[in-house]
């Protein structure tokens, strides 16, 4: 039912600025609830049937199942529009709920998720009533744990070959259990998560190169700053139009690489 409730009111949205605009095709990725691609489950919430019935514009939806059935990881999808919309960028990393990065490798587009990002900073930031850490403000308060910086990069997803992605069920059954099972205070786990994620972020590309940062993440300061520091390529960060809408516009672009 919530499937398509929420079908409904994206349709709904759609139907507002269609009255400034005139769409031809809606791209509607839909809201991960599940990710499972290792048991061949992926969820989007958001019926897209629902969509185009409620806004009569064609509709291509639910793009994680067909690249999850083919035997894909369902994850990320952005590197078809990485590659042709954005080429002038060795690299193009987005920090979003994950981080994901996609790059040339052998003439091949190489695309997985490389860590927790958002998902959990957010998680530590409504700890203290906040619906995210602005700039990093809370995160730099703390102090490393270097027992706990050690365990978190030791798990067992970092040491896996790509293709490989992350889902909700993964923070909850691996990394929140670890931190849950250290002592000390939560500005000190806080900061330790933030070190975890930007030492993850440089491993990911260990090569010299331009790389365009995009997603919510690229507004963190203090993210983006352990980051520079820690790696090797030349960091970009965008206008944030860019920052905040180039997942929306690839995705509108793969509706229209599918029609």
């Amino acid at each position: 039912r919530l499937h398509n409730e929420f079908g409904k009111l994206l349709a709904g949205q759609i139907n507002q600025f269609s009255k400034s605009f005139n769409p031809e095709l809606i791209a509607s990725h839909g809201h991960t609830i599940f990710h499972q691609p290792d048991k061949g489950l992926t969820f989007q919430l958001g019926n897209g049937f629902v969509i185009a019935a409620e806004t009569g514009i064609t509709t291509v939806a639910d793009f994680r199942q067909p690249d999850v059935a083919l035997g894909g990881q369902g994850a990320p999808l952005v590197p078809a529009g990485d590659r042709l919309l954005f080429d002038e960028y060795d690299y193009c990393l987005n920090i979003g709920g994950f981080a994901n990065v996609s790059f040339e490798r052998n003439r091949q587009r190489i695309a997985f998720d490389i860590c927790p990002a958002n998902i959990i900073l957010n998680h530590f930031a409504a700890k203290c009533g906040l619906s995210f850490d602005k700039g990093g403000l809370l995160g730099r308060s703390g102090n490393i744990n270097p027992d706990l910086l050690e365990k978190l990069n030791s798990l067992d997803f970092y040491k896996k070959e790509p293709p490989k992605s992350l889902g909700r069920e993964w923070i909850e059954s691996e990394f929140l259990p670890i931190i849950a099972d250290f002592p000390g205070s939560d500005s000190d786990k806080f900061r330790t998560v933030y070190e975890h994620i930007a030492i993850q972020l440089a491993k990911s590309t260990n090569k010299p190169g331009k790389m365009l940062v995009t997603g919510g993440g690229a507004f963190n300061k203090f993210l983006i700053e352990r980051f520079k520091e820690l790696s090797v390529v030349n960091i970009v960060i965008p206008n944030s139009e860019t920052i905040n809408f180039k997942e929306a516009l690839i995705f509108a672009f793969l509706g229209v690489l599918r029609i």
